[in-house]
């Protein structure tokens, strides 16, 4: 194998091809001084990319958009200065695929050099973009370069990185009056990306290798692992952070955050000020409350109260409505809550079923159904013969607290109205009050997730009957009629 260019060799190319793109076939041999036997000659080989490539971003010499194929440019009549640009970017290309090899290179330095040059050219690309952003305002961000995700497979890494993560945290909240969003969505994609073994012996794959690893060292344990973690996640979590933010965090809480930590109570507070904001943000965080209750046994004031304050219209258009309603099922399914709840919310989402959608419909249908079986005290909603007529009915629908809703006196005279409904499906599902309610429930599940266009999809593929009169008056003219003025000048052919 030849031997590669010396240092001085490689400067007096670098500044050839800097100084003339008549000189830019130079590149070649810089490039193939990064296949070098020898570290110190590899290092140098990346010290000059890093100044030739980087001189070339900030010059604005390579080629910006979706890279084409460097034949089909070469070979077309296309002008000079855009071909030595796609050259030159597919020259860049071919540099970071052989940086990317050199993070796994036996010699630490030159992996610690490829690194930083790497992050460098992130950094540069965030400034000189290479792509056209898809529309005004876009953050662009250069991930095909960014491979520190695959090093956090690697538990000492890992460790390290929530440590570094949960100082720099702390120190840009604390020195910063208004922290951008842009550091709060780099942190959370940081933070997110961080997932911890569940086992003891999970803890076992060190990118620093050491012959005789010592059970003293705090990167061993899955203890202290979880410490760090739970101190990372706390120390983001207790700011203020932006509405989007909250609900990325709250969507990956419950399988992804709370399993990991050591003391998963303290994320009550975060939690509870989540389900106090209302709107989709109370939706997401019933799922984290949900584990805090009934694995840890934490008691929230008031809860059933506030989510009872969560049924309104929008609940059956939001983006989580069956993530909603498989929880609000579990938190109902205890046979010790007291009737006057359940009826309350049996009353509530049976007046919100009025102007509900079908495929709304045909899951709450089948859930309050569910209630009235669980609960035979509230039963009495649909045996009461002798009830208010309906322009007197007791129940206050706008009372926030179930226990002063009257819904116990009331009737669910909303199911028998739902009974003349335009759907026939959910006429069929309203109609089941009218016979005797079994004790097996009815599955909830598979209609979490019912759509309208699934419904609409299921209409169109029924059979039937093979003809239908509707004319006994065959069509003669475009209105049907012989001698309609439209059938004089216009035909049905």
């Amino acid at each position: 194998m030849e031997r590669a260019p010396g240092r001085r060799a490689l400067g007096r190319l670098l500044e050839a091809v800097l100084r003339s793109r008549a000189e830019a076939n130079a590149v070649f041999d810089i490039l193939a001084a990064l296949q070098a036997e020898e570290p110190e000659e590899v290092q140098d080989a990346v010290r000059v990319c890093s100044r030739l490539f980087g001189a070339l971003l900030e010059r604005g010499e390579l080629f910006v958009g979706q890279l084409p194929p460097e034949e089909t440019v070469m070979a077309g009549s296309q002008g000079a200065t855009r071909k030595y640009k796609v050259w030159m970017r597919h020259r860049y290309q071919s540099c970071c695929n052989r940086l990317v090899e050199l993070l796994a290179h036996p010699s630490f330095p030159v992996r610690e050099l490829a690194l930083s040059t790497l992050m460098k050219f992130v950094q540069l690309e965030g400034a000189y973009p290479l792509e056209k952003p898809k529309w005004e305002g876009n953050y662009l961000f250069p991930r095909q370069l960014f491979k520190f995700r695959e090093y956090l497979e690697h538990d000492d890494i890992r460790y390290h990185t929530m440590q570094a993560a949960s100082d720099a945290v702390a120190r840009v909240a604390n020195g910063h009056p208004e922290v951008p969003l842009t550091f709060w969505s780099n942190a959370f994609t940081l933070l997110s990306a961080v997932s911890l073994p569940h086992q003891e012996s999970g803890v076992s794959n060190f990118y620093v290798k050491h012959a005789e690893p010592s059970d003293k060292w705090k990167v061993t344990h899955l203890k202290e692992h979880r410490k760090a973690f739970q101190l990372m996640w706390l120390g983001f979590l207790k700011n203020k952070l932006p509405l989007s933010l909250c609900k990325k965090v709250l969507v990956i809480m419950h399988d992804s955050i709370l399993p990991h930590l050591a003391q998963p109570s303290l994320t009550l507070d975060f939690l509870t000020r989540a389900y106090d904001m209302g709107g989709a943000i109370s939706l997401l965080a019933l799922n984290g409350l949900f584990i805090l209750i009934h694995k840890h046994n934490l008691e929230y004031p008031d809860f059933y109260g506030k989510l009872y304050g969560l049924l309104d219209p929008s609940v059956f258009h939001c983006k989580y409505r069956a993530r909603f309603f498989h929880l609000a099922d579990l938190f109902l399914s205890s046979s010790h809550l007291p009737a006057y709840l359940v009826a309350a919310f049996a009353k509530r989402l049976a007046r919100l079923a009025l102007t509900a959608p079908p495929e709304a419909l045909l899951m709450v249908l089948p859930f309050i159904c569910n209630l009235l079986r669980r609960h035979p005290a509230c039963r009495v909603l649909v045996h009461r013969p002798r009830g208010p007529e309906l322009d007197a009915d007791p129940y206050d629908p706008s009372e926030e607290d179930p226990a002063k809703s009257r819904a116990l006196e009331s009737s669910l005279w909303e199911l028998q109205a739902l009974q003349r409904h335009y759907h026939p499906e959910v006429s069929q599902a309203a109609s089941v009050i009218n016979q005797a309610l079994t004790v097996p429930e009815v599955s909830i599940v598979p209609l979490l997730e019912l759509t309208a266009f699934e419904i609409f999809e299921r209409d169109l593929k029924k059979k039937g009957p093979e003809a239908v009169p509707l004319e006994f008056i065959p069509a003669q003219g475009l209105l049907g009629r012989r001698d309609d003025l439209c059938a004089q000048h216009f035909t049905l052919s």
